[in-house]
């Protein structure tokens, strides 16, 4: 069988990882795919929004299986296209990923069918929404509606900084046309956690919990990045696994009543404060880094229950895990989330153990040398017999790797 993955980050690498062991794959193409995916794909200078030649490409080489993994392609509606001459696809329609498209979307859905997530209100233009600041209570949470690369949500400490948010999104148009609407939320207090499920045919199966580290400094402190570490698995009480279920039951209800037809993966972020969670945010796509520590304790075929899920024959006892823990650290380029230099090389990829398992998230490769080319580098991702062991010989291989300004949170699984 031949696979197509789409995307060129840590989580495309984990994927086409993952699925590399897959009995039934015999060949695995990426687009773009990243220095790191070469080892075993075939990478392809194909733009993932290119959906087009995409589709011709897939049309012409037969491909059995094509997994969609950044969200942009998603919002634009490649599922549709493949959709429309039959290929197989894996990934929400372009009307599913709507909850990733837009914020306010997903605030009207979860308030609609009674589903727990912070008081909100959204606006069109400045004034408004600055004249509404006085209804909240600070800290609060300025969103931009739409696709930010994780960097749409400022956290605003009191009146001064909400202004400033407001100013830089409708007036300095940062995120240009993805701020055309900004949500305004109450600020949320409690433990973050992120759950990736797999949705067929409106059905959740929620894979196991992975706890992510947004902010880039240690402590949880700095403006928020795109994730710069996680370790999976995270234990819950009974409370908390009943709410979390009760929570599944309504995003499923809703779903079905709203005659969307989703099937791919759904993310649920949610906030938890003493085992009663709320929902942060939807994605429509596996999440990163997240996807960098759930695959390697994946204890069944990746490509078979990619299929399953898409075919609607999904079912809870087809998931499978391995005991292990897994926890990555991510190396990034300094300046990020700011500013940053790519094309600093990097040296001692090649001294990692074996037990380790480096994803590349932003890389190229030439004359056989790797260099950076984004501002989440690396993965180091370790399975180990408990957190401290994972985190261990994810550090220790962290230290093996050098290239110029290179960063990591030192924190990473110590909560």
């Amino acid at each position: 069988m031949k696979v197509l993955v789409i995307g060129n980050g840590g989580r495309e690498h984990a994927l086409a990882w993952k699925l590399n062991e897959s009995k039934s794959v015999d060949k695995i193409y990426m687009a773009r795919g990243n220095g790191g995916t070469e080892d075993f794909c075939e990478n392809l200078d194909i733009d993932p929004k290119n959906i087009d030649k995409l589709l011709l490409f897939a049309e012409e080489n037969k491909i059995d299986l094509t997994v969609v993994g950044p969200e942009d392609p998603l919002c634009m509606g490649i599922v549709d296209a493949f959709n429309e001459k039959n290929l197989k696809v894996f990934g929400p329609n372009k009307a599913c990923a709507r909850f990733e498209k837009s914020k306010e979307f997903t605030k009207k859905f979860l308030e609609k069918y009674s589903i727990p997530t912070a008081k909100y209100q959204s606006f069109e233009n400045y004034e408004d929404a600055k004249n509404c600041l006085k209804d909240f209570s600070y800290p609060l949470v300025v969103k931009a509606d739409g696709l930010c690369l994780g960097k749409g949500v400022i956290i605003c400490q009191n009146e001064e900084e909400a202004i400033d948010a407001l100013e830089k999104i409708f007036k300095d148009k940062i995120f240009g046309g993805e701020g055309n609407t900004v949500v305004i939320e109450e600020f949320l207090t409690g433990e973050e956690a992120s759950v990736l499920c797999l949705v067929s045919n409106n059905r959740l199966f929620p894979l196991e919990r992975a706890k992510d580290h947004k902010q880039i400094y240690d402590g949880d402190k700095g403006p928020n990045t795109g994730g710069v570490g996680t370790y999976s698995p995270v234990k819950a009480s009974h409370d908390l696994e009943v709410n979390l279920e009760k929570i599944y039951k309504k995003i499923e209800d809703g779903l079905n009543k709203e005659k969307l037809n989703y099937s791919g993966i759904l993310f649920v972020g949610f906030m938890i404060e003493e085992d009663k969670p709320k929902v942060l945010e939807f994605n429509v796509r596996f999440g990163d880094p997240e996807t960098e520590v759930l695959m390697p304790r994946l204890d069944v075929d990746l490509f078979e229950l990619l299929n399953k899920t898409i075919e609607g024959k999904l079912e809870k006892e087809d998931i499978k895990w391995k005991d292990e823990t897994c926890l990555t650290v991510i190396m990034c380029s300094g300046g990020y989330p700011g500013s940053y230099e790519k094309g600093k090389e990097i040296e001692g990829l090649d001294q990692v153990d074996e037990d380790t398992i480096v994803f590349h998230n932003g890389t190229k490769r030439s004359d056989g040398k790797f260099y950076t080319n984004g501002g989440r580098v690396l993965s180091i991702t370790s399975l180990g017999k408990n957190l401290e062991d994972a985190r261990e010989k994810a550090y220790k291989n962290v230290e093996k790797i050098k290239f110029d300004k290179a960063y990591f949170r030192k924190d990473i699984g110590t909560k």
